[in-house]
């Protein structure tokens, strides 16, 4: 057994934990990235207790002092870690009290580790989602841009992954914008709910301390108190909330890669990808992988991962809080490394990538992409639109035999088909026609996708102003 007990709990034990166990306990090595937010909540903390006469006044300006102290010698790379403290809090308040004394070990006062923990936590998320948010807005704006670049280029759309209809290109990234935007909505709506403080629950009970933990919560930026000190102590739904958000993130980026993918095959030919982006092959020197969209693609995975990990864990817990939640930061911290890296170079990627416009223009005439405007052209004419899309079949089975895309059917050809065609139809065959003719709010027309690129340029504003308003992610230099 170790020969030292913990001073910060191990007044009842006789020896210390073996070694071994002593380093299975340990979470230092990676909830020190939450100094920050732990410092931060503590010096609201310490106030509140000096307001509360639970400490006089001068202590508490003492301990805030000190933990500014603390903060400096983390930020300047000279502090101290010590293993046998095991984790990020203790090390902080045993360093304060050797600082100053003995008013640093009042600072525990009215709180415990379980409520201490979730509020540093909850603030380290909240960091987070702030971060995230605003990867978003970036990401947002780099589509919306070539979007607005593109606004009269054509390219197949597709369902099945067969060739459907044509749309314009502004329209097919517009829709990875909607897909980002509502992300950051969501992020938003995640926020509401981690922005509430635990402190005062102490262990699970609460205290018998004259505390005003909604003072401290003010003073964090959050917006109110847990109602239930049991549930405080033991929720970490906010962190499954965050990695759910972080998980559809990855899976909207997971598909843009994927296209980026299969756009970059010559089958496709859709666009080149900027070497800074791409890898050669250690064998095949005309190789240009699209690496950087595969790995992103992959790294999908971790963050379901840590997603359905931390559900595994909570799910068989009884209240309050067990020691099986120490296993709820491993996995958000990598998520958030993985969701904030992802964010910033998939938006670069976007600036540097060169559509080839005229592959996509060519690839329209292959698939008989414009079928249904000869559907609703018949329609138009007075057939029924099941006839008319049995007689559009038709036409379509005639030209694969003979080799023409449907605009190069003769006048007699078509006629045979129906009586009703006439040579109107060829400029309704037109693919620029096809998508300047679907005008209904959310299509592809260039008054709809105008409007789409006004509503985001709208958007963008006020999201960007309210995400400059909000406090900058201090988590991630803690790395």
């Amino acid at each position: 057994m170790a020969s030292h007990t913990n001073s910060t709990w191990g007044g009842r034990f006789s020896a210390g934990p073996a070694e071994a166990v002593a380093a299975y306990t340990d979470s230092q090595r990676y909830d020190r990235a939450l100094w920050r937010q732990d410092i931060r909540a503590s010096k609201a903390h310490a106030r509140m207790l000096g307001r509360q006469g639970v400490i006089t006044p001068d202590e508490a300006d003492r301990i805030v002092e000190g933990l500014d102290a603390v903060a400096d010698e983390i930020r300047a790379g000279t502090f101290v870690w010590k293993p046998a403290l095991e984790d990020v809090h203790m090390n902080i308040e045993s360093r304060l009290t050797e600082l100053i004394g003995e008013a640093g070990k009042k600072l525990h006062t009215g709180r415990s580790r379980n409520d201490q923990v979730a509020l540093t936590f909850r603030l380290f998320v909240a960091d987070a989602l702030d971060g995230w948010r605003k990867g978003l807005v970036a990401l947002c704006g780099a589509l919306a841009r070539r979007a607005g670049e593109h606004r009269d280029d054509l390219l197949p759309g597709y369902t099945h992954l067969q060739p459907a209809q044509p749309v314009s290109l502004a329209q097919h990234l517009l829709a990875y914008a909607w897909m980002f935007r509502r992300d950051a909505g969501r992020l938003e709506d995640t926020l509401a709910r981690v922005r509430i403080s635990p402190l005062g629950a102490a262990a699970l009970a609460g205290t018998t301390y004259p505390l005003d933990p909604q003072s401290v919560a003010e003073e964090v930026g959050f917006s109110g108190i847990l109602a239930n000190s049991m549930d405080a102590v033991s929720d970490r739904d906010f962190v499954l909330e965050a990695l759910f958000d972080a998980a559809t993130v990855m899976m909207h980026l997971s598909r843009l890669c994927e296209e980026i993918v299969l756009w970059a095959n010559p089958a496709f030919g859709f666009v080149r990808l900027p070497d800074s982006f791409s890898t050669g092959s250690s064998i095949m020197p005309q190789k240009k992988n699209p690496d950087v969209a595969e790995l992103m693609r992959g790294k999908t995975g971790r963050v379901y991962g840590a997603l359905m990990g931390l559900l595994t864990v909570m799910k068989g817990l009884p209240l309050a809080y067990n020691r099986d939640m120490q296993e709820d930061k491993e996995g958000f911290l990598d998520a958030d490394a993985t969701v904030s890296a992802s964010l910033a170079i998939m938006a670069a990627m976007l600036g540097e990538l060169e559509f080839r416009v005229d592959r996509m223009r060519d690839a329209c005439k292959a698939g008989f992409l414009n079928a249904t405007e000869l559907a609703d052209y018949l329609v138009a004419h007075g057939l029924p639109f099941r006839e008319a899309h049995h007689v559009t079949g038709q036409a379509v089975a005639a030209a694969e035999r003979e080799g023409k895309s449907l605009e190069e059917l003769t006048m007699a050809e078509l006629q045979a088909l129906s009586p009703r065609i006439g040579e109107d139809v060829y400029d309704v065959l037109q693919y620029a026609a096809a998508v300047r003719r679907r005008e209904t709010p959310g299509g592809t027309g260039p008054r709809s996708v105008g409007y789409q690129l006004e509503n985001f340029r709208q958007w963008l504003e006020d999201a960007r102003a309210a995400t400059s308003a909000s406090a900058p992610p201090a988590a991630r230099d803690a790395r």
